[in-house]
């Protein structure tokens, strides 16, 4: 199988294709895998194994169709990934977000259907769903995102769905809960809090820290996707989760312990506009159809990134340093 995977030098990106190559993921290795990455502050060719003979990468913009028309022929699959993702640089720079998440995604999807692509998994998030106050969400719940991000995820999930209905393109559509793991950029609550608290520095809390969010580790989310694009069924959409649910505060308490710290290194910030409560989804299809089941837990999981990012030295970058859950 050739594969086409956008966002490929990105954080969840770049773990699949790592994964796909080192064949630890179910069934036969790819014979070829072409990675897109316009390499933005959150890629780098360093998340890559460019000596693979496999790996094919290509420095080009998601947007731009008669490149995209070049490069699509004679693969099988695109697994989209690529997407600005950040909650709160969105809350300012919201047209950046539609244009890559809403007219790059029409972008591939209409490359897919011109140059014969038989399947396109589109990556997106339970953003999409807004904030539930209780229970979880299934893949029926209506879209009623609250953030410029998850709005333009959304409106590019209906986008995916459209060539789908209209094209008969095969379309497959996976949301995921928060995803944490090594190598993610400190933007993101987990790396942001470890990386700023191993430098010895303080770290902010959102409001009263009593905002939910559901986690999942990065190769748990591959795993899914991956389930998806080999077993999963044209047009339907599949939640992935990973099972644990904690608190602003909790998480704070637990990445504290890990990286010998105290209450008194964090720093209470006002509450960003429009910010979610609660995430939650029910991946109860998912586990049924495809058999998946998140294999770590958030306590090992954790562990691995702190010990991680311990033996890096992490670059602070100070425009972001703000809770993003």
């Amino acid at each position: 199988m050739r594969l086409l995977i956008t966002g490929g030098a990105g954080f969840i990106g770049s773990h699949y294709v790592r994964s796909l190559l080192a064949g630890e993921l179910p069934g036969p290795r790819p014979e070829r895998v072409t990675v897109l990455d316009l390499l933005t502050y959150a890629g780098s060719t360093d998340n890559l194994p460019l000596t693979d003979p496999r790996l094919d990468f290509r420095h080009l913009d998601i947007c731009d169709l008669d490149a995209l028309l070049e490069v699509f022929p004679g693969h099988d699959a695109v697994v989209h990934f690529a997407a600005e993702t950040h909650v709160d640089r969105s809350l300012t720079g919201a047209a950046e977000f539609v244009r890559t998440n809403v007219l790059g995604t029409q972008a591939l999807l209409e490359a897919s259907l011109s140059c014969g692509v038989a399947t396109f998994v589109h990556v997106s998030t339970d953003e999409v769903y807004g904030s539930i106050a209780e229970g979880t969400w299934t893949e029926d719940e209506p879209l009623l995102p609250n953030s410029p991000y998850a709005a333009s995820k959304a409106g590019s999930d209906l986008v995916a769905r459209s060539y789908w209905r209209t094209h008969g393109l095969d379309v497959r559509i996976t949301r995921c809960a928060n995803n944490y793991g090594p190598r993610q950029h400190p933007e993101k609550l987990i790396p942001l809090f470890v990386t700023e608290l191993l430098a010895g520095r303080t770290v902010p809390l959102y409001g009263d820290g009593g905002n939910v969010r559901e986690w999942l580790h990065v190769d748990d989310h591959c795993q899914g996707v991956h389930a998806v694009l080999t077993g999963g069924r044209p047009g339907e959409i599949y939640n992935i989760g990973g099972g644990t649910h904690l608190t602003n505060r909790e998480m704070t308490a637990r990445l504290l312990e890990l990286c010998g710290a105290d209450w008194s290194r964090v720093r209470r910030v006002p509450d960003r506009k429009g910010h979610d409560l609660r995430y939650a989804v029910d991946d109860s299809k998912i586990r049924r159809e495809l058999g998946y089941r998140p294999r770590l837990s958030l306590d090992d999981g954790l562990r691995e990134v702190v010990d991680w990012y311990r033996t890096r030295a992490v670059p602070h970058t100070t425009d972001t340093a703000r809770n993003p859950a």
